[in-house]
This record gives C-alpha cells, sequence and structure tokens, in this order.
C-alpha cells in the first residue's frame, strides 16, 4: 500500500454562515485532507501539533480511519491552535474573528521514520519554513509534492515561499493567489508564470465555479457540482487537496490524466464537504454516496460532439 504524508494543521474552528454558527468544533488544514484521503487505498500519516485541550475522541475519530498519528504532538499545558470566522452571505468572502497560533506557534515537524519515503506528501498551508523543514527529512524523491499555500505567506515570507515551491511537483492555491504570485491577471498567463517557478503542474480552484490544472499546454477544468444547499465552505479546498492526494497516491503512478481524475475526486468529496458545518459531514460519509456523486460529475462533464466527423 502507497503511502501518503500529510503536513497541516489539527486545530479548533469556530464558524457563523446565513444558516447558523457553532462552538469550537473539529477543524485544521490536515484534519480535512486526512479524511479524505481515507476514501483511498492509501496508507497515511498527519504530522502535526496539538495542546493538551485537544480530546481524545478528536484524535480516536482519526485513528479510527487509519491515520497514524504517531507524529502529531500532543502539548502538555499547550492549547490548540483555533480560528474563528464569519461567512457573507455568499458563503464566498468571510471575515476572521479570531486566529490563535498557540501551540503551533512553535511547531517544529517530526516526519514518522517509516513516512520519510512516501509515495506523495501533501504540504498544507503552513509556513514555508516548516514546509522545507519536511522535505529536508525525507530520505528520498517522492513520487509527487503536492504545495497547498495562500496570500498571507505571499505577503509575509514570499522568498521562503519561493525556495518551497521550487521543490514541489503541484502547487494549489485559488485564482486570487494565483495572480498575486504572477503578477498576471490571465490565469493561463499566471499558470505558465508559476510553472517557471518550479511545479510541474499548477492547480487554480475558484470555489463553487470548480478548479483549473494546468501542465504546460495542457489544461483541463474541473467543474464544482451544482448543490441545492451549502451550509459552509471552511475546509472545502482542504478536502479537495486530500482527494486528489488520496487519488494519485492510490494509482501508483503521475500523469496528466491521473491528475485529471485526482481533481474530479476531489471535487467530489469537497462538494460533501459543505453540506454540513465543519467536518461533520466527512465523519459519516459513506462510500456509496461517493460512488454515486461520481456518476453525477461523470454527467455533468461527459458529451459526446454531435457534427464532428
Amino acid at each position: 500500500m502507497n503511502k501518503l504524508l500529510i503536513v497541516g494543521t489539527v486545530a479548533f474552528d469556530a464558524i457563523e454562515t446565513p444558516f447558523g454558527k457553532t462552538d469550537k468544533i473539529l477543524g485544521g488544514a490536515g484534519t480535512f485532507i486526512g479524511l479524505a484521503a481515507s476514501h483511498f487505498n492509501v496508507e497515511s500519516a498527519i504530522v502535526s501539533v496539538v495542546g493538551s485541550d485537544f480530546p481524545q475522541e478528536y484524535l480516536d475519530l482519526l485513528t479510527q480511519r487509519h491515520i497514524d498519528i504517531s507524529k502529531l504532538e500532543v502539548v502538555e499545558g499547550g492549547k490548540t491552535f483555533f480560528w474563528s470566522g464569519r461567512y457573507h452571505n455568499d458563503l464566498n468572502s468571510r471575515d476572521t474573528l479570531i486566529t490563535e497560533l498557540n501551540v503551533l506557534a512553535d511547531f517544529s515537524p517530526v516526519v514518522p521514520d517509516h513516512f520519510k519515503e512516501a509515495e506523495v506528501v501533501l504540504l498544507g498551508n503552513l509556513h514555508p519554513a516548516i514546509q522545507n523543514s519536511v522535505l529536508d527529512q525525507l530520505t528520498q524523491k517522492p513520487l509527487l509534492v503536492i504545495l497547498d499555500t495562500m496570500n498571507y505567506w505571499m505577503d509575509s515570507a514570499l522568498e521562503e515561499l519561493k525556495e518551497v515551491i521550487k521543490r514541489v511537483d503541484v502547487i494549489t492555491i485559488n485564482d486570487e493567489e494565483a495572480r498575486q504570485l504572477s503578477g498576471e491577471y490571465s490565469l493561463v498567463k499566471a499558470a505558465a508564470k508559476i510553472h517557471a517557478m518550479g511545479p510541474k503542474y499548477v492547480v487554480i480552484k475558484k470555489g463553487e465555479h470548480g478548479a483549473l490544472l494546468f501542465q504546460g499546454e495542457n489544461i483541463f477544468f474541473a467543474p464544482a457540482l451544482p448543490l441545492e444547499e451549502v451550509f459552509d465552505p471552511t475546509g472545502a479546498g482542504d478536502t479537495f487537496a486530500g482527494g486528489l492526494a488520496g487519488f494519485v497516491a492510490q494509482s501508483n503512478g503521475v500523469d496528466f490524466e491521473i491528475l485529471k481524475n485526482g481533481i474530479i475526486y476531489g471535487s467530489n468529496l469537497a462538494s460533501f464537504c459543505v453540506e454540513r458545518f465543519g467536518t461533520e459531514r466527512m465523519l459519516t460519509l459513506k462510500p456509496e454516496e461517493v460512488r454515486e456523486r461520481l456518476k453525477r460529475f461523470k454527467a455533468l462533464t461527459h458529451f459526446e460532439p454531435a457534427y464532428l466527423s
């Protein structure tokens, strides 16, 4: 069984949307990625840190899904990373109300020995120095390294971020971040500029409008499934990345066709994530539901040209 190494936050979130609000609930990029990847035939591990306030039941939820948490550090007397946000009516924009780094401020990741040769590595949205330190601990080059980042690191740690970008195979960012990183408004031109920084594949996420995959002259568009109800978009991008990484790790190879399938599988899982608050929907998701919705994605995207000979 191939291995997937996940580096990302395991955290508390408090969320407010037009449909309601929550107190502190399970969240964090690493959590969403791990839950998504658990739907594939891969062995995964999360490298992260929490405080002693993090409930054992949440740790059990991860291990029950066969996620290795041997290097998920628990800091005695420490407090877990906490984020609180309020989404606007369109659910495409939000205001951050509280960010408390807590134990994450001094986080120094340690990769499990049995994952230092992982086939796929997903570097979740963290400081580029942390992402770089993870790559330094690997004992062989992975089949694929996926980087997720955001505009905050472009503003505060751009040169360190560029050093990480040189070392990865795939970068996943949203359209606004792609424009900022490249200095180009056209997403085609932006992807070409980002390619030149190092990554072979560029994935540009467009929220409810799907995602674009670029590899040189090759371009693929994956739509987002139209949904009757969207409760909470928190974690959808991380779920998307976890689905992408899980599919690739299961596939025993990497090329444009595999990546195309990967972003469809990631989009499929993300469409479930937004149906409830936080991780709630991902914790109840059944394999048969995933398979049935994949059929809807196929119907949404497949057609036979009628007038071409």
